[in-house]
């Protein structure tokens, strides 16, 4: 198709007719206004016009170490707006293009103008922070200015961005590519260098500067991320020629700066990877033939190829002991999805062998999605792995045909279970309510929540009861769609070992200080995180010394945790809808008497599957944030979070406690949930805790003040378990 004439485009000058403030960039009707105000036929080319990014656009896109390549690349173009990007691609000969606004205005013109010129092409009115596609369907994904939208300085990265990059993960394909055309503003890069940092290729490239009359005078730049199917972290090398860098002004100096203290940290990273293989490895040999069974042997690889499937998965490869038979499968495949159960699995070879001891395999594969990954049918896993499961079938056995199961609730030992509730939030994602019955539970159901985006890792559950709510306004009606919400969840129990770990530690830790009623006033506690509330409420039930507050991003989350948890409120226990990194940066800043905490606990599990994190969030364990927590402390404050890497990251702990040890002098530790979690408590004061006498005091002060409770003995048996934290 012949080009059209690149002097006949309209360039337009942001900072005359875009949107004027922040909160207009990312308001729907402001967009709507501005696109009605332009017409069909006024384009808007930010930051860099077609001639100046065609050659590396067209190099990246035909992926040119991809082998097979694919018949069509299929890209995404969001906040696609009114420029002429997907049609100077789909002039260059790739016509699988899905162009997303959530300005109905300028998609209804677009695809007026190219309904026939480009009859191939498709539009969406689609909000970018919530694209309603299947995951791994995109080869490719192409912002032009997007990201840059979306990261205004009043909202920062911690709502609409992070779902937008959250959605660019799940959205690719195994060794799908994000471009991200980007004025490299500070904000900007933390993100993507944070949020991209483990399983992704990045380069970044610098845009000529010879831009037409009308566009922007910074420098843009092309941020380009690889969907890998490893997790090794490596350095990011930037491809600028010293004279570019010579010439620049503050832009590329903060942006060097920005690159300098992402590779120190990758680097730090990169010396504690743990050691998985490719089937390609395992193909040449390195762990043995892998066509024979081989009595004992346990595998940990990745699945997944660039060009024959869709999604990665971490998987275990066991070969069960000879003497363990006879065995009832030759070869079981077992497909794990959503459940905490399957990262203990990962986490663990002692799981793991007592899961292969379960099935009565000879040779168990276990299959874990990735977690960028939501929303996917487990038939379509099951095609999806069918070539990697081939190649690990045993050769020569007239039984090479492997079985396959979904056991999620089965290996989590769930009876029964029902979602009572489901929610979306423009914050945290899809919210799930769920009522379960274990086998071992003796009929009690309990009621957890778990977030989406978080693994399906259950936040936390308390028991129920039958006994119903007081209602001021009477009982529900029995068609009443919230009748689930009649049913009273018990307060004063705890059942995950986090929250049974943190009431031991604070008070251990609080009895060694003598920091109680005695002398004088209400311990000042913080809880980052509400989920559900049960923690909280239970502090409030039981310890009757503790003012608490509790920070939540989500006024969603709040709502669910009332509605559906009977979380409330009093003069005891505050809750305050902001961000939690503020909020702790506001304490530490007061001179205010008073206004210093005492106890300080993190309950956030992390949303961003390549963090390296399965808790906390990456932000809450850098030295910056760490440094502000202690100076938001008293004197004889305590701090506590749980720690846990992802099971290909277990030795990621050391660059954490590296971090930990330079801030806080005074660490202690605890393992809860056979291993899988860990407790973190530092203290402020630089004096050594005595733990066996700390927990004499403990035991004594427990008996004098609550007798004999049936928690009180967990309690002490948890206290005991609490060691100080040696850096190995």
């Amino acid at each position: 198709m012949a080009e059209e004439n690149p002097a006949k485009e309209s360039c337009i000058r942001i900072a005359e007719e875009l949107p004027v403030t922040a909160v207009d960039y990312i308001d729907q009707e402001s967009w709507e206004n501005f696109f009605t105000s332009k017409g069909a036929d006024d384009f808007c080319e930010w930051y860099a016009d077609w001639p100046q990014i065609r050659t590396s656009l067209k190099n990246l896109l035909s992926f040119p170490l991809l082998q097979p390549l694919p018949e069509e690349v299929s890209i995404l173009v969001p906040a696609c707006g009114a420029s002429r990007l997907s049609e100077h691609l789909y002039d260059e000969g790739f016509t699988a293009i899905m162009n997303v606004d959530f300005s109905k205005v300028v998609i209804k013109a677009m695809m007026k103008r190219n309904i026939r010129a480009r009859p191939e092409m498709k539009w969406r009115v689609m909000d970018i922070t919530d694209i309603e596609f299947p995951s791994g369907i995109f080869d490719a994904i192409v912002d032009k200015g997007g990201l840059d939208i979306l990261m205004d300085s009043e909202h920062g990265p911690r709502s609409g961005p992070l779902s937008y990059v959250s959605e660019v993960k799940r959205l690719l394909k195994a060794g799908g590519l994000y471009i991200c055309l980007t004025l490299a503003e500070p904000l900007v890069l933390d993100l993507l260098f944070s949020k991209f940092r483990f399983g992704w290729k990045i380069n970044l490239y610098t845009i000529s500067d010879e831009a037409s009359p009308g566009t922007t005078t910074q420098q843009t730049f092309m941020f380009v991320a690889e969907k890998s199917i490893f997790t090794v972290v490596s350095r990011i090398v930037p491809s600028m020629d010293v004279s570019f860098v010579e010439t620049q002004g503050i832009q590329v100096d903060e942006l060097l700066e920005a690159l300098k203290r992402e590779n120190t940290i990758r680097e730090e990273y990169s010396k504690s990877t743990d050691k998985w293989y490719s089937l390609e490895e395992l193909k040449q040999g390195i762990k043995g033939n892998i066509g024979v069974i081989e009595s004992g042997r346990v595998i940990k690889l990745f699945l997944g190829e660039t060009g024959i499937s869709r999604f990665f998965y971490t998987c275990v490869l066991l070969d069960a002991p000879s003497e363990t038979g006879p065995f009832s499968k030759q070869f079981l495949v077992l497909f794990l999805q959503k459940s905490q159960a399957s990262l203990k699995i990962l986490a663990s070879e002692f799981q793991q062998r007592l899961v292969l001891q379960s099935f009565k395999a000879a040779r168990l594969l276990i299959i874990v999605l990735d977690c960028s990954y939501f929303r996917v049918n487990p038939r379509s896993i099951g095609e999806d792995t069918g070539y990697f499961v081939a190649e690990l079938c045993q050769v020569g056995d007239d039984d090479t045909n492997a079985e396959f199961t979904a056991e999620d609730d089965t290996i989590e030992g769930i009876k029964q279970n029902k979602i009572v509730h489901q929610v979306s939030s423009v914050l945290t994602g899809q919210i799930f309510v769920e009522d379960v019955i274990y086998n071992q539970s003796q009929d009690i159901t309990f009621r957890r929540l778990y977030f989406e985006r978080t693994e399906i890792l259950m936040h936390s559950e308390a028991p129920l009861s039958t006994e119903a709510f007081r209602q001021k306004k009477g009982k529900p009606k029995k068609n009443d769609s919230h009748a689930s919400m009649c049913v009273k969840v018990e307060h004063k129990i705890l059942t995950t070992g986090f929250h049974k770990g943190v009431i031991a530690g604070l008070l251990l830790f609080s009895t060694h200080s003598k920091r109680t009623t005695k002398a004088g006033g209400l311990v000042k506690t913080v809880i980052i995180g509400l989920g559900p509330g049960i923690l909280p409420m239970f502090m409030r039930n039981r310890l009757p010394s503790l003012k608490i507050e509790v920070v939540e991003l989500d006024p969603v989350v709040l709502n669910v945790a009332s509605n559906y948890f009977g979380f409330t409120e009093d003069e005891r226990l505050k809750v305050h809808i902001t961000d939690a990194i503020k909020f702790v940066r506001e304490k530490a800043n007061s001179e205010a008497d008073g206004s210093k905490v005492d106890l300080l606990i993190i309950d956030v599990d992390s949303s961003d599957s390549s963090s390296g994190l399965i808790s906390p969030e990456a932000d809450f364990v850098e030295e910056s944030f760490l440094l502000t927590v202690k100076d938001s402390l008293s004197d004889k404050g305590l701090f506590i979070f749980k720690l846990i890497p992802k099971h290909y990251f277990t030795s990621m702990r050391a660059p954490v406690y590296s971090k930990l040890k330079r801030v806080f002098s005074n660490l202690y530790h605890m393992y809860v949930d056979d291993g899988f979690v860990e407790i973190i408590f530092a203290v402020k004061k630089e004096a050594p805790v005595e733990l066996d006498e700390a927990c004499k005091a403990l035991e004594r002060s427990l008996l004098d003040n609550y007798k004999m409770h049936p928690w009180i003995n967990n309690v002490l048996h948890d206290s005991k378990l609490i060691k100080p934290l040696v850096l190995p």
